[in-house]
């Protein structure tokens, strides 16, 4: 997709050295998926609450969670990652085995829930098509998520056609050892994968743990609140600078604006 030519052309096609490298501009968006592209935070918490509380019924636990309890404890977190945080909170016990099997229900009750409900971010569609026309940037997504859940995100509103299969990158899933942001493990990945440097590339972050990830990965990001009630978003924009971003957009509207603000840091 990317059209830069002389040391911004992809290593995978142009077979340029990458030291020549470091002193291009911004060439790469990585976007996140939850709340970033699509609104699918609190269809995906809904299910999560419901196998989280089985869990916690099981173990003989009293405490319960709704959907957007869990969401407000635990937002920017894949399943995994809140399981793991769930059993050092309440201290049970839980082997691989059974753990295996709550992350592949989980799966397929988000998906379900996804298929049936999910919309894109407000704004976002107009900014992908313009720079899928533009065609100046490579453009991923770097998510948190199981692979075929964003998959199924971005296939279930049409924006799949913006982003090479290939390149939809999951912390839960496409890494040897499956993680979660803010471990950075994922934006490298990516980004090795790619064939990209940190300061050829900038993310777009809805969430704490996304912007730190970004951050760890030395990649300038850009914060992004729309898809947060409007009381929260003020909230929002504080932790997601504390977090790193260098720029705060509440609107898909901003982010021409937000990008040029990154490529002149």
């Amino acid at each position: 997709m990317c059209s830069w030519d002389c040391c911004c052309l992809s290593p995978r096609s142009s077979g340029v050295d990458l030291e020549g490298w470091l002193t291009c501009q911004i060439n790469t968006i990585l976007f996140d998926c939850d709340n970033t592209l699509v609104l699918s935070e609190e269809l995906a918490f809904e299910a999560c609450a419901e196998l989280a509380n089985e869990i916690l019924e099981s173990r003989n636990i009293p405490d319960r969670y709704t959907g957007p309890q869990l969401l407000n404890e635990f937002v920017g977190q894949n399943f995994r990652g809140m399981m793991v945080s769930l059993k050092a909170k309440f201290k049970y016990e839980m082997d691989q085995d059974e753990l295996e099997k709550f992350v592949s229900r989980e799966e397929d009750q988000v998906i379900t829930k996804l298929k049936a409900a999910l919309k894109p971010c407000v704004g976002v569609d107009p900014v992908l098509e313009k720079l899928a026309k533009d065609n100046k940037y490579y453009l991923a997504v770097v998510s948190s998520s199981a692979l075929r859940r964003v998959r199924a995100s971005i296939e279930k509103v049409d924006q799949d056609k913006f982003f090479k299969r290939d390149d939809v990158f999951s912390a839960a899933t496409s890494l040897p050892k499956p993680t979660s942001k803010p471990d950075p493990a994922i934006y490298n990945f990516a980004m090795e994968k790619l064939g990209k440097k940190p300061e050829e590339c900038v993310a777009v972050e809805d969430s704490k743990s996304g912007a730190t990830a970004a951050f760890r990965a030395h990649i300038k990001t850009i914060g992004y609140t729309g898809s947060y009630e409007p009381e929260k978003q003020a909230e929002m924009k504080e932790v997601l600078e504390k977090a790193g971003c260098q720029v705060i957009m509440n609107d898909w509207t901003e982010f021409e604006g937000a990008l040029a603000k990154i490529d002149s840091l």
